[in-house]
This record gives structure tokens, C-alpha cells and sequence, in this order.
């Protein structure tokens, strides 16, 4: 943001409801949340809006435009769990284009790599099955910072397993969600306090594991410019024991809206396709998230005629690659000016 002022353009932030804090982000109500920025901005005058997704927040704006794009009754009218959310009844101006920085694919795409599918009992934090962890020296690990070696049928089969564990997430979330909607369901005609307790007491699911993207190890593996480690640490193969980690602790309905790369709509390929404005795609060539074919597959993928990839050195955050180095963000800015004044030329700098 401080780069886009300084070269004249007017930046307008804002939060959802959810504000730092995952435990229950639901990607259909913070579409609300982002129609109500974009209507401001169309109301105070602003004649050219252009959308900024950075790292998940990509995937909110891509779903917004792809949503506002549609006609009000074909727009989501729930949550994947079953939410109601009026979409069809809220104002959701268009942006004129979409401005993505070191995007990722959406949370339930990014964490479907780095869940830890060894995890074979989902109470116990140390539970592992040898077999699939991917910190054991016989799968090819190697003691950081060396890289690890992992081979084609283990990734292979590894990936499946994550995808395995995601579905059974899914299940149980589901099962939460219908057991909350029957209590609701029963309150509404019993009045029961005993039903009404029920229908709030869905629990939050907690999910243990999450720093275990084998590209993080690997880096022969769709291999860029990134250093060793992951997004959390240079030491994966500890940090996924700890605290941190994406979609450790939500509520079932925030899992299967934001978390879950099965049930999630927050998808940017997905979305993409929905999606007709000009696109700026910034891809940092460190970045420990987006990775190259992650942004040649998204690149291909918008229903827009005019996509612009570039890669920039730099890492996830914006930060300089090496030290010493231009950081990411201001590199990147200098092409996104380019792009900005090509695209949207401003009648009042003669422009």
C-alpha cells in the first residue's frame, strides 16, 4: 500500500467481520463485507476501482468478482455448511480490474499441501503413520538445511493421503452442521431452551499438523527461488508439532467455507474462470506459497482477454530475496504502475 501512495494512487483498506481471526471466517458472508467497501467507493465517485488480492486475500477478491458478475438469483445463496447468505438482495459493483500479488490458490487449496496426512488419530498430536510422514529419513528426508529428496510414488501417494484427510474433516463438519441445523430446525417449533442450546454447540475442530508441504523440504519440487522451510519457519519439520499452522482451530461451517480444499468455493481457479476484467498476476520467484505452476496454471485460467504474468524477485511478504537485494513489494510496484497506467489512464494527469 505504501508503495501504490507514494506513486499517487488513492488505497482504500478494510477488514471483514472475521478481522484476524480464522475460527469463523466464512468466505460467503466476507463477500458482503467487500461489497460494502466496493459501493462506498462507487458512491464517493470513484470512477475506476481495481481490486488488490495479496497471498488468501486473492481468492476473497476473486470470488467476489466472479459472484458480483453473476446475475443477482444465480449469485450463492448459503454457505457450503448451509449458511443462509443474502448475496442475491446485497449491491456488488464490478471492479474494473484485478490486481493479484504473490497469490496463493484459496486457504483450503494452500493447506490441501500442507496438511500432514500421516496423522492417524486426530486427538492425539503425535499420533504418525511411518509410512507417510513426511519428516521420516526413510521417505527422503534429509536434516534441513540440506534439501530432502523425496521420490515421484511417494508424492504421489502422499498426496492422496492429504486429500483423504481432508475429506474425513469434511464428514465430521458436516455432521456438525446437520446436528446444529436439526436443533435449530426442532427449536422452531418446540421453543425448547434444551434444542436452542443444542443448535449454538456445533464445537470448533481442531486440526493438528499443518506445516508439512513437502515443497517446503524439497526444493527440487516445482522448484523457484525459495529458501528452505515454510511460511511459518525454517524448520517445518518442528513447527508443524506446534501451536501454529493454517485452519488449526475453526468452526465446522468456517472449515468447509474457508479451510477445506474439497468444500471451499473460495477457489481462485475456480473462480477465475468467472472472471473478465483485466488481470495483473505478481508472482514473487521465493515465494514459499504461489508456486510456478501454481501461477502458469492461474494465469491460463481467467475468462479475461487480457492477463499480464510477471515474476518478480522477492518472497512471499513483499521482502527482498536476499539481502541486500530491492524488496519484492517495491519491484513489483514499479510493474503494477506500469500496468495501472496502461490500463486506467487518469484524464486528469493528461495521461
Amino acid at each position: 500500500m505504501p508503495e501504490l501512495l507514494a506513486r499517487g494512487y488513492a488505497v482504500w483498506t478494510q477488514n471483514t467481520r472475521g478481522a484476524g481471526n480464522d475460527l469463523t471466517l466464512l468466505h460467503e458472508q466476507a463477500l458482503l463485507d467487500a461489497a460494502a467497501g466496493h459501493t462506498f467507493l462507487r458512491d464517493h465517485g470513484f470512477a475506476t476501482v481495481v481490486s488488490v488480492g495479496h497471498s488468501g486475500g486473492a481468492a476473497l477478491a476473486a470470488y467476489y468478482i466472479e459472484q458480483a458478475g453473476l446475475p443477482p438469483a444465480h449469485r450463492e445463496t448459503a454457505t457450503p455448511g448451509g449458511k443462509p447468505v443474502p448475496l442475491a438482495e446485497a449491491r456488488m459493483p464490478v471492479p474494473d480490474g484485478l490486481l493479484l500479488m504473490a497469490p496463493h490458490l484459496g486457504q483450503g487449496h494452500l493447506l490441501m499441501r500442507m496438511i500432514d496426512p500421516s496423522v492417524v488419530d486426530e486427538t492425539d498430536p503425535m499420533s504418525v503413520d511411518p509410512a507417510l510422514d513426511p519428516y521420516d529419513h526413510r521417505n527422503g528426508f534429509t536434516e534441513p538445511p540440506t534439501s530432502s529428496r523425496y521420490t515421484r510414488d511417494f508424492i504421489e501417494e502422499y498426496r492422496q493421503a492429504q486429500r483423504a484427510r481432508v475429506e474425513r474433516i469434511d464428514q465430521v463438519a458436516r455432521e456438525r452442521v446437520a446436528v446444529s441445523a436439526r436443533a435449530r430446525k426442532r427449536y422452531a417449533n418446540t421453543r425448547e431452551a434444551n434444542d436452542r442450546r443444542r443448535s449454538l454447540a456445533s464445537g470448533v475442530i481442531l486440526v493438528h499438523r499443518t506445516d508439512a508441504d513437502l515443497r517446503g523440504v524439497d526444493l527440487s519440487i516445482d522448484a523457484n527461488d525459495r529458501p528452505y522451510g515454510s511460511l511459518f519457519g525454517r524448520r517445518p519439520d518442528l513447527t508443524n508439532y506446534g501451536i501454529v499452522g493454517f485452519g488449526r482451530l475453526t468452526t465446522p461451517e468456517a472449515w468447509l467455507s474457508t479451510w477445506s480444499g474439497i468444500s471451499s468455493r473460495a477457489g481462485l481457479l475456480r473462480c477465475a474462470t468467472g472472471i473478465a476484467v483485466p488481470v495483473l498476476l505478481v508472482e514473487l520467484t521465493g515465494d514459499q506459497a504461489c508456486f510456478p505452476a501454481d501461477a502458469r496454471e492461474l494465469a491460463g485460467a481467467f475468462a479475461s482477454g487480457d492477463v499480464t504474468h510477471v515474476r518478480v524477485p522477492g518472497r512471499h511478504f513483499g521482502a527482498p530475496l536476499t539481502e541486500g537485494m530491492t524488496s519484492g513489494a517495491t519491484l513489483a510496484a514499479e510493474t503494477v504502475s506500469d500496468w495501472l497506467r496502461t490500463r486506467f489512464p487518469n484524464p486528469a494527469a493528461g495521461q
